[in-house]
């Protein structure tokens, strides 16, 4: 008999875990409390718009790119993708002008060194930094190590151009900043505060160093960030696909109410059917979380062992995470300027925080790129925003806080594009309580553990639970955010659940 999976989510990292463990011949059923899989990665229609819920790029689709080298283990194809060149266009407060963050290397170099005089020092470490850390993390190592084969994983991925980091194991990027005599460059510091926050969840004063310039080259080649045609959503259509054809199930509409442990092992969880009411309690050989760190240990609401009890207090004093406000519009393609960049950020105000609207990350449809009819576009516009105080609040108190930030948004929005009642089609907002109630994420939180010193890389939160065959892949775990780290994260999980066999 192949040994029994449970796969609690069907966002990315879930449904990668799943896939690969069926392919390698496990018998594997993934519960989803939604009613389509992707989670964040996921898209919905309007008026046949495709809207895409949160990520809106992709990297890893490049040679021996995480995306790529699953693929090829599960037989299937990478849906078709455009580059994203800019990644991003940057607007900092006042100019009009944007910081273009190029693909290419060398027009990138020209474009830092004519936005940022005297700190090309700094991103010469950057780069030297952040080539060591990719090929490293090519290498597939487990961090943090958790046991002698982890740590075996973690040694057999050091080589001599790894150890060119271990200076910069516990610094952060305003440190690298100083060691360069530029903390006080406000334009570039805020630069990246804005980039990191997408990241790291975390601005320049927090990240870690080494995470940074992992991040930071993600959007040149040779990585570099990447639009599916159609949606974010076809990464899952295709994860789903390998899934069921290598004989693994996916039951949407299934909530995990609890997880039990016993003697230290997970075997049993509590599955719950949304529609019918219908309980039952299943029993399985692994159990691969999906989830934010914060909703596991909600599903084990009681401590069953001393190492539980201690992993249970590190993830209460966990900084809080963060939510978003996002806004998405269909427009007339009239409101789109010409020339317009398909990714854009704006700071509006240097003394105030990057959140509650005062940045906004954009995404704009391309003609022909399936998102929309011709003549029309989409426009999705999310800000970083404190989840709690969405919640709690009367129901009259909720939708004016709402129509607040969304009114905010789209005045924002205007100063650019060419919003007005003749050229807006449809209109409509997320909150942290839309993301609680779509995702289950655990106040609606987005992007993660922040990639602080304290919390990245071997400090980081592991796959490897305390509790034996209970697992946690997503972006609470090594590498972080984004498809390509919690696609990492399931492999990570897949190679240790193969090993335990």
């Amino acid at each position: 008999m192949p040994h029994s999976i449970i796969v609690i989510g069907a966002g990315i990292g879930g449904l990668t875990a799943g896939a690969l463990l069926a392919c390698r011949g496990y018998d594997v059923t993934v519960y989803e409390q939604a009613d389509v899989p992707g989670g964040c990665a996921s898209s919905f229609k309007r008026q046949g718009l495709n809207f895409d819920v949160g990520a809106t790029q992709v990297a890893g689709l490049e040679p021996e790119g995480i995306h790529q080298r699953i693929f090829a283990e599960l037989g299937i194809d990478i849906p078709p993708a455009t580059p994203c060149d800019p990644a991003c266009a940057v607007f900092l407060p006042g100019e009009t002008e944007p910081i273009q963050v190029w693909r290419d290397s060398k027009k990138w170099q020209i474009e830092r060194q004519k936005q940022f005089p005297g700190s090309e020092p700094f991103w010469q470490l950057m780069g030297k930094l952040s080539r060591a850390s990719w090929n490293f993390q090519r290498r597939d190592p487990v961090l943090p190590p958790c046991n002698i084969w982890d740590l075996w994983q973690l040694i057999s991925a050091l080589r001599l151009d790894t150890f060119v980091t271990v200076p910069f194991v516990f610094m952060t990027v305003v440190d690298a900043l100083r060691l360069y005599g530029l903390a006080n460059d406000q334009r570039l510091k805020t630069f990246l505060d804005l980039q990191l926050k997408l990241y790291s969840q975390v601005n320049a004063d927090e990240t870690a160093l080494l995470y940074a310039a992992t991040a930071l080259a993600v959007s040149q080649a040779p990585q570099g960030l990447y639009h599916f045609q159609g949606s974010m959503q076809v990464l899952s259509d295709c994860l789903v696909e390998a899934l069921e054809k290598h004989g693994g199930k996916l039951k949407l509409g299934y909530s995990i109410e609890q997880i039990y442990p016993q003697n230290n092992h997970v075997e049993q969880v509590t599955i719950h059917h949304q529609k019918t009411g219908e309980t039952r309690i299943e029993t399985a050989d692994h159990v691969v979380a999906n989830v934010t760190i914060q909703n596991l240990i909600k599903l084990l609401d009681i401590s069953p062992s001393l190492f539980w009890k201690l992993y249970q207090n590190r993830v209460e004093k966990l900084p809080r995470p963060s939510g978003a406000f996002v806004v998405y519009l269909g427009v007339d393609r009239r409101a789109i300027p010409d020339k317009c960049f398909p990714h854009l950020q704006f700071l509006y105000d240097y003394t105030q925080p990057i959140s509650e609207n005062n940045s906004l990350f954009i995404s704009v449809s391309k003609p022909g790129d399936g998102r929309a009819a011709d003549g029309k576009a989409t426009i999705i516009a999310s800000s970083f925003t404190d989840p709690q105080i969405w919640f709690n609040k009367t129901p009259e108190a909720y939708k004016a806080l709402k129509r607040q930030y969304t009114s905010e948004v789209i005045a924002r929005l205007s100063s650019y594009f060419y919003i007005t009642p003749d050229t807006l089609i449809h209109q409509e907002a997320a909150t942290p309580c839309t993301f609680a109630r779509f995702t289950a994420r655990d106040k609606g939180i987005v992007g993660g553990v922040g990639q602080r010193v304290s919390t990245f890389g071997p400090f980081g939160i592991a796959t490897r639970t305390p509790l034996n065959n209970l697992w946690l892949v997503g972006d609470s775990t090594h590498p972080g955010e984004g498809t390509a780290g919690v696609s990492y994260s399931a492999l990570t999980v897949v190679r240790q659940i193969e090993m335990s066999r």
